[in-house]
């Protein structure tokens, strides 16, 4: 259906693709992976409107290829007055609409060839979208995304998360030939979340999915596009199995790095040796022999295996705090009430301990952003804020926190730094550096963005960090990283987040918005909570002895301990089968 063949293509400050490859054909779910900034959205742009970009190479779509598209930033039309049955039958209904206004102008008309071709026409659109049944059709997909309840509803009325799943079936429906999603996981509650699974599990078509949302990774793929360095890459089959057959690359490569580098340093004391025989010895013979041996060296430096997959940096996240506020009450929330159109939030009361860590889970649209927000500013009769709590705030509105217009440098010298060269160190950890510093903020992807707010987060070195969905758009090597980062965070934490293994993994409980007011509860009933509905038994248990012995070929591999590290990818394949 799709096919690129070597394309390349830059912007003035950073080169995106180098001569990248890969074909897309019809019944695949592909995943398209990679770090935050590396073009994922572009060739997305690409792909839709090749017309609007230069690049080298070739792009081939089949002529016949239609393609739906689901946008990152998807927003509802408040001015639409349409119901959610209306809107995502909206192409039916007007070919419908078309067709019956063909008939009646039959009725009365003498050009009968004229009307009966474009009659033939909207007759074969309709069919080729699967018309007939689209009635049918659409009350499938909300029942199988749990939202039958909407059908009537309207539009405007939606929470976010309810819209972009609306959106998902409404390009379903019109049946494109490949569908191409960008994040549409971003800000899904778990309910929300589990129904767009079931939807692209149940997809006939062709899909092409940008997310970074590992439960999706872990349940929905069969291929895997993974972009980085200008570079791209295929495989066939699992995120899971994906995940296996890179580090088993990278125990190979280590291994042959390690042959390979002491055949160098072999020949650097050989070298050497030649340059001194050299020096008081001078005929042609000797020189040429070191001439050899130089170049001998030189091929073997550049036979060096490069892997961009292989070994990709994480970010180094590092919450520290100035001062520890030891076994004392940081935030207090006391019969807090929240309103909009509606009631959202009512009789809200829980405290908040420094070293406690925290989620808030609730559907969407529930207030969870609201109260948060509230805390932040400390504005509210309801809420005390300890005297000692010195806090730090990430949004998940970003431009809450940052400021378009300011470029990275100028953006971290308003949060208190000294000097650039400072910033520069700083935000090298982060992976920012180079001409990217001197970019305006609002030309960053939004993972780059929600990175800078961690940045910005851990250098206030508070004792209390509020976190809006802090994982949203953040590739899976920095979601990984900020979770290492919460685990050895010594401070309190209170997080919004709809991601399973970030709550798991780094929470001691959760307080869950139901009927309007929050329950504290622990993680135990949490876990069977989710295992209930997304989940069969024991899997994030699996999925933590799976990173746990991942771990543990990263330490041999530091240590060079190559035949620990098979044993180990033996035990990990294991886990793999029975995940």
């Amino acid at each position: 259906m799709i096919k690129v063949d070597n394309l390349s293509f830059s912007f003035p400050q950073k080169e995106l693709y180098k001569n990248i490859s890969f074909t897309l054909e019809e019944g695949q779910h592909c995943a398209f992976i990679g770090t935050s900034g590396s073009g994922k959205t572009t060739l997305i742009d690409i792909l839709m409107d090749p017309e609007r970009y230069l690049f080298e190479g070739k792009l081939e779509i089949d002529p016949n290829c239609r393609i739906g598209h689901v946008s990152q930033f998807s927003q509802v039309d408040n001015t639409k007055e349409v119901t959610v049955f209306e809107y995502i039958g909206e192409e039916f209904i007007k070919i419908q609409n078309e067709i019956t206004s063909i008939c009646t102008e039959m009725e009365t008309s003498s050009d009968m060839d004229d009307l009966l071709e474009k009659y033939q026409l909207a007759l074969d659109a309709f069919e080729a979208m699967g018309g007939e049944d689209f009635e049918s059709n659409i009350n499938k997909k909300l029942n199988l995304a749990n939202l039958m309840k909407l059908k009537d509803s309207s539009v405007s009325d939606l929470s976010g998360g309810e819209f972009k799943l609306i959106q998902v079936m409404k390009e379903m429906l019109n049946h494109p030939e490949l569908l191409i999603m960008d994040e549409p996981d971003v800000f899904l509650d778990f309910e929300n979340l589990n129904a767009l699974k079931k939807l692209i599990n149940s997809h006939k078509g062709m899909l092409l999915v940008v997310t970074h949302n590992r439960y999706l990774l872990n349940h929905c793929f069969n291929k895997i596009l993974h972009l980085e360095n200008a570079e791209i890459q295929e495989f066939d089959g699992r995120y899971i199995e994906y995940n296996f057959s890179l580090l088993q690359t990278k125990i190979e490569m280590q291994e042959l790095a390690v042959a390979e580098q002491e055949e160098i340093e072999r020949y650097d004391v050989i070298i050497d040796n030649l340059r001194a025989i050299t020096e008081y010895n001078s005929e042609a013979s000797r020189g040429r022999a070191l001439k050899a041996r130089v170049r001998f060296q030189e091929r073997l430096e550049a036979r060096r295996i490069k892997a961009p997959f292989v070994d990709i940096k994480q970010p180094k996240i590092r919450f520290e705090l100035d001062h520890i506020v030891e076994d004392t009450t940081l935030i207090n929330v006391e019969n807090y009430s929240a309103a909009f159109d509606e009631l959202l939030l009512h009789h809200v009361n829980f405290e908040i301990k420094s070293g406690d860590k925290v989620a808030i889970i609730g559907a969407n649209g529930t207030g969870k952003t609201t109260l948060l927000r509230e805390i932040a500013r400390n504005q509210h009769d309801s809420i005390e804020i300890n005297a000692d709590a010195k806090v730090a705030y990430l949004s998940q509105l970003q431009g809450e926190t940052l400021t378009d217009s300011n470029t990275i440098l100028h953006e971290f010298i308003d949060a208190g730094f000294q000097t650039y060269d400072e910033i520069r160190a700083y935000l090298k950890h982060y992976g920012f550096e180079g001409e990217i510093l001197d970019q305006k903020i609002g030309t960053l992807s939004g993972g780059e963005k929600n990175i800078l707010q961690l940045a910005k987060v851990a250098a206030s070195q508070a004792n209390i960090l509020l976190l809006d969905e802090p994982t949203s758009h953040l590739d899976i090597y920095t979601q990984i990283a900020l979770e290492k980062a919460i685990i050895d965070y010594k401070g309190a934490i209170l997080m919004i987040s709809h991601d399973f293994y970030s709550v798991v993994n780094g929470m001691n409980y959760v307080l869950i918005i139901e009927d309007k007011t929050i329950r504290k509860m622990s993680m135990r009933k949490f876990r069977q909570m989710i295992y209930a509905s997304h989940f069969s038994k024991d899997y994030l248990e699996m999925e933590q002895k799976k990173k746990a012995v991942e771990m543990k070929i990263e330490l041999a591999l530091k240590d060079t301990n190559f035949e620990l590290a098979k044993v180990l990818l033996d035990e990990l394949e294991e886990l793999i089968k029975l995940l």
